[in-house]
């Protein structure tokens, strides 16, 4: 693994574990009144394509990173739609 790599690997499990708070935070109370629905469907939409984007160019961080803040965000999302 290259030194670019893993700085790569370092940035994605930083700002993919920041959303981990939130949606631990989401399903435990299912509580998303603060949470902007517009917001999510934003995000979800740019992380996808973020996610492809790493898939064409092949960069397993970005994959990696955008495909687990996607779960993530969707998950939100859902919850956002459910429990309106």
């Amino acid at each position: 693994m290259t030194e670019t790599s893993l700085i790569g690997y370092i940035a994605a499990l930083i700002t993919t574990a920041s959303f981990l708070p939130q949606t631990i935070k989401t399903i435990r109370t299912k509580n998303t009144q603060g949470l902007s629905l517009f917001m999510y469907i934003i995000l979800s939409s740019g992380v996808f394509l973020w996610l492809v984007y790493g898939c064409l160019i092949g960069d397993m961080p970005l994959i990696a990173a955008n495909a687990v803040t996607l779960v993530f965000a969707l998950i939100i999302l859902g919850y956002k739609i459910r429990y309106k």
